[in-house]
C-alpha cells in the first residue's frame, strides 16, 4: 500500500471489529493523536460520518463541522449510486459505471438535479444560516463511517480542496482496499484501521451494532459540540 495510508495490521480483512461508530471514532482518534490541539479542523460527512467525527473532535480537542455530500442514486435502487454531489456543487460521476446502467441523458440530469436539491435542503437543515468554516491554509480531517465505492468521499475531497485547505487527511474506520488506495492518491494521508478486500464489501460489516443515523441525531450532535465551543466562532 502507499506510504500515506495508515491502517492497523491486526484489523486487516476482519469484520465486526468496532462496537459502534463511537468506538470506531475512539480508535481513529488514537491513530490521529498527533493532531491533538493543533490548528486542524474535523469535518464529518452526514449522516454516518458525524458520530465518528464527533468523537475524534472531542478526543483531540479540535473544532468540528459538517461537509454535506450526497450520492446520486439509481431511479430503481436508492441504495446504489453512480456519482455524488458536494456542498459547493462539486459533481463526480462514475464514468466507468454509467455505460452499463442504461440511463438516458435525461435520467442522469434528473438525478443530478434531485441530488443537488437534496444537498441544498440538507445544508439548510443541518447548518441553518451558519457560514461554512474558513479552511484556507488549514489542515482538514475529513471523516466518514466507511469507504465503499468512495465516490462520496471523492466529491468531498475535491470540494475541500477548492475551499483552500492546506492539507486534507481522510479518516474512515473501514474501507475497501481499492477505494482506500484510490482516495489516498488525492490526499495528504488516509487513516483507515480496518482495510478489507474481496468482491463483496459492506461498511456495516465492520460494526457489531449498526443502524442508520437520522438528521435529527446529526443536529443533536452538532448542537452539543457547537455549544461546547468546538466549532470555530
Amino acid at each position: 500500500m502507499p506510504d500515506n495510508i495508515i491502517d492497523l495490521p491486526e484489523l486487516r480483512e476482519k469484520t465486526h471489529v468496532f462496537q459502534d461508530r463511537a468506538h470506531a471514532g475512539k480508535v481513529l482518534a488514537e491513530m490521529l493523536k498527533d493532531f491533538r490541539q493543533t490548528d486542524s479542523i474535523v469535518l464529518g460527512i452526514p449522516a454516518g460520518g458525524v458520530p465518528v467525527g464527533a468523537v475524534i473532535s472531542k478526543q483531540l480537542s479540535l473544532p468540528f463541522d459538517v461537509a454535506v455530500v450526497s450520492k446520486i442514486t439509481l431511479p430503481w435502487n436508492t441504495e446504489a449510486g453512480y456519482g455524488a454531489i458536494a456542498f459547493d456543487g462539486t459533481l463526480k460521476l462514475n464514468k466507468d459505471m454509467l455505460p452499463h446502467l442504461n440511463l438516458t441523458e435525461e435520467d442522469i440530469q434528473a438525478g443530478i438535479k434531485k441530488t443537488t436539491e437534496k444537498v441544498t435542503q440538507r445544508i439548510k437543515k443541518l447548518r441553518g444560516k451558519k457560514p461554512f468554516p474558513d479552511l484556507s491554509q488549514r489542515k482538514t480531517i475529513l471523516v466518514d463511517d466507511g469507504l465503499a465505492s468512495s465516490f462520496t468521499m471523492n466529491a468531498a475531497v475535491e470540494a475541500i480542496k477548492k475551499a483552500g485547505a492546506s492539507q486534507i487527511i481522510v479518516a474512515a474506520p473501514t474501507g475497501h482496499r481499492m477505494s482506500v488506495e484510490w482516495i489516498a492518491k488525492n490526499v495528504e494521508a488516509l487513516y483507515c484501521p480496518n482495510i478489507r478486500s474481496g468482491w463483496s464489501f459492506a461498511v456495516a460489516d465492520a460494526y457489531q451494532l449498526w443502524s442508520d443515523v437520522t438528521d435529527e441525531e446529526v443536529i443533536k450532535s452538532l448542537e452539543e459540540l457547537w455549544k461546547k465551543g468546538t466549532k470555530e466562532s
